[in-house]
């Protein structure tokens, strides 16, 4: 019988949940029955032992969240947004937070707010620059338990009016950001057989998006990793997740000037959004739901409610979700082509 069964059975001794925890979480048992059995008998027994994590944890009596206390995390695009309001979620909860962004004093004046947090410059562009700060983390930390792969822009626009060069930066940071930070990281997680690999996607991964065909192209890319990664992943005691919301309140909804000009937007990104998805999910709400989720065991995070319902109704009606997207995308360009004409 693998040992993860036997651990959680009642026998002699002093709470034998608590090794059972210890041992799932470092990896040991993975590593011991690698050693013992053949390599695809040891792929079983570390599924099993994944899966089985948060009853666990339950049987200990822990808290779930007590999975971040004393954790090592970097969290890109962390100096504003989802990323900053995830820090602050980490921060409260014991972990030790490195935020990360290509806004260096917007990551520094983040983490000057938080305890044990470390503000970094970073454009996840750049793939050396990327496992640099891995390599640092675990240099000073002696390992990483969580990496948060959300750095993101916004990009759309009428896609006749939009450029190679826009695609390009929306895969630059929104595809190629995601592929960095797992490929620094993860092979220390499998060495380690721990650790959590979160991509920030969307719903417009999960969905379409009219009028955001760059963003919505890379967001399934995520989704589309981050799954696949899932399964592989397993074997080796690490964990992936995929974040998917619909709007959530950050600066992304309200782009400067210069960015609507550069890529043809020419609409209300607010406005649309809400029309599709309702109102924009407070950050900070969303940052406290993704988390108490990741420590539940979840691994496609799809928020607010409405947008959970929203995808079990496509599933089921798929026409329902696509007219009403039409009709969206006909009233805002409707409200665009009037607000161009008051403005000529």
């Amino acid at each position: 019988m693998p040992s993860a069964i036997v651990a959680i059975l009642p026998g002699p001794g002093t709470r034998p949940i608590d090794r059972a925890v210890h041992e799932c979480e470092s990896g040991r048992i993975c590593s011991q029955r690698r050693t013992a059995t053949s390599a695809g008998r040891a792929g079983t027994v570390a599924v099993l032992t994944h899966r089985l994590h948060p009853l666990l944890i339950f049987l200990k009596g822990d808290h779930p969240l007590s999975i971040y206390s004393s954790a090592s995390v970097i969290v890109t695009g962390g100096a504003s947004g989802i990323g900053r309001a995830l820090a602050r979620g980490l921060s409260r909860r014991g972990a030790r937070v490195w935020l990360a962004d290509i806004d260096a004093d917007g990551a520094r004046q983040a983490a000057a707010e938080l305890d044990q947090a470390v503000g970094v410059e970073l454009d996840v562009t750049d793939a050396a620059a990327v496992r640099a700060l891995v390599d640092d983390v675990i240099a000073q930390h002696g390992h990483l338990d969580m990496m948060f792969n959300n750095a993101g822009i916004a990009a759309g626009g009428e896609t006749h009016l939009l450029t190679s060069e826009d695609f390009d930066r929306a895969i630059d940071v929104n595809i190629r950001g995601v592929v960095h930070g797992v490929v620094a990281a993860y092979p220390h997680m499998v060495q380690r057989r721990s650790g959590w690999i979160v991509n920030t996607a969307s719903a417009a991964g999960l969905h379409p998006l009219p009028l955001g065909a760059p963003y919505s192209m890379t967001k399934h890319a995520v989704v589309g990793l981050s799954g696949s990664l899932r399964l592989e992943a397993e074997a080796w005691g690490v964990r992936v997740a995929a974040l998917c919301p619909t709007a959530v309140d950050t600066p992304i909804l309200d782009p400067d000037e210069s960015e609507n000009s550069r890529v043809g937007w020419g609409i209300d990104v607010r406005r649309y959004l809400t029309r599709l998805g309702g109102p924009p999910m407070p950050v900070d709400d969303f940052a406290e739901y993704t988390l108490e989720a990741l420590a539940a065991g979840q691994h496609l995070i799809v928020a607010p409610r409405r947008a959970r319902m929203a995808r079990l109704l496509a599933r089921a009606f798929p026409g329902l979700l696509e007219n009403a997207t039409r009709q969206a995308l006909k009233q805002e360009r409707r409200a665009a082509e009037q607000a161009a004409a008051k403005s000529s």
